[in-house]
C-alpha cells in the first residue's frame, strides 16, 4: 500500500505513540537524573525550618467499608501539626456514624456532614472553607496514606511561593486479577513517567485526584474546584497552572488506593476520565491561545492529539469491518488489524518503557518487578480501552450542559 488515506492513517496511528513513548522514557530518565538519583527513597523525609499546620481533607461518599482504615491511617502521620477534616457527603450508608465515632478516637478529626449528595468538588469546598491551616491535603475516602507522605509534600510547597499544587504516587492496592496487576504496571509505566516527564518539560496535565496537596491562597486565586467539571482534578489543575501556578510531582509521596477490577467498573471509570479531560479542553480551549498560556501549549496539543488518535484508529477498525462485507476503493481498504513489522517495533518500545519505569519506581515498591510478564497484555487491552473511551467521552462533553453538578456515584473498588 504505497498511498491514500489508509496509508496516512496508519503513519499517523504507527508513529504518534511511538514518538510520546520516546518522550515519557526520556523526560522519566531526566527527571530521575535530575531529583530522583539523589533522594534516599523510602526513609525519613529532610527535616524542615518550620512545620506549619496542613488541613486533610477526606470527602466520603459511602465509604463504610473503608473511611474507618482511612482515617486511623491518617491520624498517623508523622507531620507534628494537622488536623482531619472528613465530609460526609449526603452517604446513605453508615459513613457519617462511623465518622462521628472516630471522633472520639482521634482528636484530630472534625466532621461535616451535608444533607445531600453534593459531589466531591463541593465536598472540598466547604472543607477548604472550615479548615485552619493554609495547607491542604486532598485525600479519597478509601486510600491509605503513607505515614511520611504530607511531610514529603509539604517540602515542595514550602520550597517556594509559587508552588500552588503537588501530586503524590498512588499505588495499586488491589491485585488479584489480571486487571488488577495491569494497572500496577500502568501506574507505575504510564501515569508515573508521564507526570516526570511533564514536569521536566514544564506543566502537568493532572494532580492526582486521590492524593494531592495544596496552597489554600492558590485555590483562592482560582476560585476552588469548579462543581460542574466530571473530574474537578484535571480542571483545577489547568486553572492553576494557567494563573502561573507551578504544580509539581513528589514520587516519595506514597497512597495506596483501590481500583476496578472489572471490565464494566474499568470503563466508567476510564470513560469518566476521557470526558473530564475533553471538557477541560473545551471549556479552556479559547484562553490557552493567549500568548500568556504558552507553557500550556503542549499539555493542551498533546491531549487534542491523543483524540485525533483515538479517532484515528476507531476509523481503522471501523474500515476493516466494512472491508469484510464490501469492496472499498484500494486507497481505504484495511486487510488486517494484526501486528505487522510497525506493531513488533511499538511493542518492543513498550516493553522498554515498562522497564525503564520499573527500574525507576523499584525505589518505592521492592517487588513490583513480578508485574512485568502481565504488562505485555498492556498494549492491546489499554490501547483499545483508551481509543473506545475517548472516542464515546467527547461528544458526552459536548452535549454536557455547563452548570450541571457533578455529584457522587460510587465506583468499582476491586473483586471482594
Amino acid at each position: 500500500m504505497n498511498g491514500g488515506i489508509v496509508h496516512i492513517l496508519l503513519e499517523f496511528a504507527f508513529f504518534y505513540p511511538l514518538a510520546m513513548s520516546l518522550v515519557w522514557m526520556s523526560g522519566g530518565i531526566i527527571y530521575f537524573l535530575r531529583w530522583e538519583r539523589r533522594e534516599p527513597s523510602r526513609v525519613r523525609p529532610p527535616g524542615l525550618v518550620s512545620y506549619p499546620m496542613v488541613s486533610i481533607i477526606v470527602p466520603c461518599h459511602n465509604e463504610s467499608e473503608h473511611v474507618r482504615e482511612t482515617i486511623s491511617q491518617l491520624a498517623d502521620q508523622s507531620w507534628p501539626d494537622f488536623e482531619i477534616i472528613a465530609v460526609n457527603d449526603g452517604s446513605t450508608d453508615d459513613t457519617g456514624a462511623q465518622l462521628d465515632q472516630l471522633m472520639t478516637e482521634h482528636p484530630q478529626l472534625r466532621v461535616l456532614h451535608l444533607a445531600s449528595n453534593q459531589g466531591k468538588a463541593m465536598g472540598l469546598r466547604a472543607a477548604t472553607l472550615a479548615a485552619k491551616g493554609d495547607y491542604l491535603v486532598c485525600v479519597d475516602g478509601d486510600a491509605l496514606l503513607d505515614r511520611y507522605a504530607v511531610h514529603w509534600l509539604m517540602i515542595h510547597l514550602l520550597s517556594s511561593a509559587r508552588v500552588g499544587a503537588v501530586t503524590g504516587n498512588p499505588r495499586i492496592r488491589n491485585r488479584s486479577t489480571l486487571l488488577g496487576r495491569l494497572q500496577v504496571g500502568e501506574f507505575s509505566s504510564i501515569i508515573g513517567l508521564i507526570k516526570r516527564a511533564q514536569r521536566v518539560y514544564g506543566r502537568i496535565f493532572t494532580v492526582s485526584g486521590v492524593i494531592a496537596a495544596f496552597r489554600k491562597v492558590a485555590l483562592h486565586d482560582v476560585g476552588y474546584w469548579n462543581t460542574d467539571m466530571v473530574t474537578e482534578d484535571i480542571d483545577v489543575s489547568w486553572r492553576l497552572q494557567m494563573r502561573h501556578w507551578e504544580i509539581r510531582y513528589e514520587p516519595n509521596a506514597l497512597c495506596w488506593i483501590l481500583m476496578p477490577e472489572t471490565l464494566r467498573g474499568l470503563w466508567k471509570q476510564r470513560l469518566r476520565w476521557a470526558q473530564g479531560g475533553s471538557e477541560v479542553l473545551l471549556r479552556y480551549w479559547a484562553k490557552l491561545l493567549h500568548w500568556r498560556q504558552r507553557r500550556m501549549w503542549m499539555v493542551a496539543i498533546e491531549y487534542l492529539i491523543s483524540l485525533v488518535w483515538s479517532y484515528v484508529m476507531g476509523a481503522m477498525v471501523l474500515l476493516w469491518l466494512l472491508g469484510l462485507v464490501i469492496t472499498l476503493p484500494p486507497s481505504m481498504h484495511v486487510p488486517t488489524l494484526l501486528p505487522q513489522w510497525n506493531g513488533v517495533v511499538l511493542g518492543i518500545v513498550c516493553m522498554l518503557q515498562f522497564l525503564i519505569s520499573l527500574l525507576i519506581d523499584r525505589r518505592y515498591e521492592k517487588r513490583i518487578g513480578r508485574n512485568f510478564y502481565w504488562m505485555i497484555w498492556y498494549p492491546i487491552a489499554y490501547w483499545m480501552l483508551t481509543t473506545t473511551t475517548s472516542i464515546f467521552a467527547l461528544p458526552r462533553a459536548v452535549l454536557k450542559r455547563r452548570g450541571t453538578r457533578a455529584v457522587w456515584t460510587s465506583p468499582d473498588r476491586g473483586v471482594r
